[in-house]
């Protein structure tokens, strides 16, 4: 392969990387968002981060096919990026741990609210309200106990 080329598919591939960290950062943000909006139960919110979230997830996704095709045409560009694509890998484990805390945070709050519909229901136990099919489970607590 020419010189010349080997250094445009080496620009590109660091354009990509670049991108990539950009978006990383983005999504940091998001997430950060996210755990706040968890946190005062702001639904719009949340929504608003789940949104963002995968429509950065894709644009990484995206990203990271461009640069393994530029990493297979120019390997030689891909070995100098090393300590970057480290650096990505750092920032991507990072927005993983915050996803996950902020998964178990939605965890902690879901199970909160089947402890209360068990409460309110008089179903205790159940994983919840709605049956295998999708339709909604009869024999709630309060029922007829006679009639005049």
């Amino acid at each position: 392969m020419n010189r010349p080329l080997q250094g445009e598919l080496s620009d590109a591939l660091g354009a990509v990387l670049s991108d990539m960290q950009q978006a990383i950062t983005q999504l940091t943000q998001v997430l950060e968002n996210e755990r706040t909006a968890l946190n005062a139960g702001n639904s719009d919110a949340l929504g608003e981060a789940g949104a963002s979230k995968q429509k950065l997830m894709l644009q990484l996704e995206q990203l990271d096919a461009e640069r393994q095709q530029l990493s297979r045409e120019a390997p030689a560009a891909a070995a100098k990026l090393d300590a970057t694509w480290s650096q990505v890998l750092l920032a991507l484990r990072h927005c993983q741990q915050l996803n996950q805390s902020n998964g178990r945070a939605v965890n902690q709050r879901l199970g909160q609210v089947r402890q209360a519909l068990s409460v309110l229901t008089g179903h205790a136990g159940e994983t919840g309200l709605y049956g295998p099919t999708g339709g909604l489970r009869g024999g709630l607590r309060s029922q007829v106990l006679a009639q005049a």
